[in-house]
């Protein structure tokens, strides 16, 4: 899995995911650091990415479009250092690890992690599968 860590994360998360076994990029080595969501987006779908995130611009993006892909893990609390979620977020890559490759929003917080299958639409479109997890 390939995954474009966005500019509202720190590139610190880029080793803590290799070590994990995972491809990881932060997006300031990639793009220009004030790049629209909807370029990011636009490239990560372009090049095969998971796009790694604490904005929920993308989410919103891809239900407006009815976008298939790409794929978006999302955190949702305030502490968003690798230090802290760092085996939440693994855990939560390779629990999900084939909804994101299908097309998925991965929501991790403290407290349950979520998936909805992209495309995001009204009633039978969205589809999800959550698991409760504490810190």
């Amino acid at each position: 899995m390939k995954l474009l860590i966005d500019m509202n994360l720190s590139p610190k998360w880029v080793p803590v995911l290799k070590e994990a076994g995972l491809m990881a990029v932060h997006w300031s080595s990639i793009g220009r650091p004030n790049a629209s969501d909807y370029e990011i987006l636009t490239y990560a779908k372009s090049n095969g990415y998971v796009i790694f995130t604490h904005d929920l611009d993308f989410g919103t993006i891809l239900a407006a479009t009815k976008a298939d892909c790409p794929s978006v893990i999302q955190i949702r609390t305030q502490d968003v250092t690798p230090e802290y979620l760092g085996p939440l977020v693994v855990s939560g890559l390779y629990q999900f690890e084939k909804y994101l490759e299908d097309g998925a929003i991965v929501t991790i917080d403290p407290k349950k992690l979520r998936a909805r299958i992209l495309p995001l639409g009204h009633g039978s479109g969205i589809q999800g599968a959550e698991q409760p997890h504490s810190l």
